[in-house]
């Protein structure tokens, strides 16, 4: 059946599948730095810590806005409706236990610590939206008396301002270029500054297809300038190399060291 019949208007249709490809944006993208998190946990602990804080940004500029985007402008339609008020309780529910676990991320003592709250929160993040997903969004677009174009662009506002401060997130970006420039996680780690070598490794064949891109960008977010990551892939990735190449023109140099014909690993360098 397809989202056109699901909806009760065609501009439900079109929101419908907007909402579903952001959600599929952010579960990529946070995939893809949990992904990352837990790669250079065995490499090193400058890397991983600098991926931690990265992750711990990420949910602060856009995970958790958008929780609380949907819990003022989206949840309260589907509130209102007695098939939907139980299972509207318990996401929020779900979005107190994200919280918790962005809370347990940022104050874990180190990247290995961490490690399993990243995990968790990627877990639990996606079984959350396929929840929203498959039943929320559905119910919405098919009530005749629930514009959910219009609750979508309500809840893109509240996010666009509940977003943190352009100075916030400069501030942040100052914070990973010192760590860059200096070669450790500013003390934080006890590791001194020590050279570390070891490149991780996104395997996207265990990727679900519609979220492989945004894991990969997700990932790539991750990796500090001078440092490298190893991209596995079950065939020639050409439309996703067009992709970065447009996305961050000129950042990342390209190499394949395996061409097929049933893996191809390539290495991402951020110059």
């Amino acid at each position: 059946m397809s989202v056109l019949t699901l909806a009760s208007a065609p501009e439900d249709a079109t929101a419908l599948e907007s909402a579903e490809a952001h959600h599929a944006r952010l579960s990529g993208e946070l995939a893809g730095r949990v992904k990352m998190l837990l790669a250079a946990v065995d490499g090193g602990p400058s890397a991983a810590e600098r991926i931690r804080a990265g992750l711990v940004a990420f949910c602060d500029r856009s995970l958790l806005p958008h929780a609380a985007a949907e819990e003022a402008a989206l949840y309260p339609a589907a509130h209102a409706m007695p098939e939907a008020r139980l299972l509207i309780e318990s996401l929020i529910g779900e979005h107190r236990c994200l919280a918790a676990l962005v809370e347990a991320l940022r104050a874990a003592p180190g990247p290995a610590a961490a490690a399993p709250e990243a995990r968790a929160l990627q877990v639990l993040f996606e079984e959350h939206v396929a929840k929203e997903n498959g039943l929320v969004l559905p119910l919405l677009a098919m009530a005749p008396e629930v514009s959910l174009a219009a609750l979508l662009a309500d809840m893109h506002h509240r996010f666009a301002n509940d977003t943190p401060s352009q100075g916030g997130q400069e501030d942040h970006d100052m914070q990973e270029r010192q760590t860059a420039e200096t070669g450790g996680c500013g003390g934080a780690c006890g590791c001194g500054g020590a050279e570390e070598t070891a490149e991780p490794e996104l395997d996207v064949r265990e990727v679900p297809h519609a979220l492989r891109h945004a894991t990969v960008f997700g990932a790539l977010d991750a990796v500090p300038a001078g440092t490298a990551m190893l991209l596995v892939a079950p065939h020639d990735p050409l439309p996703l190399l067009a992709q970065i190449e447009q996305r961050s023109p000129g950042v990342f140099a390209v190499e394949y060291l395996e061409r097929g014909p049933e893996t191809w690993r390539l290495r991402l360098s951020h110059r």
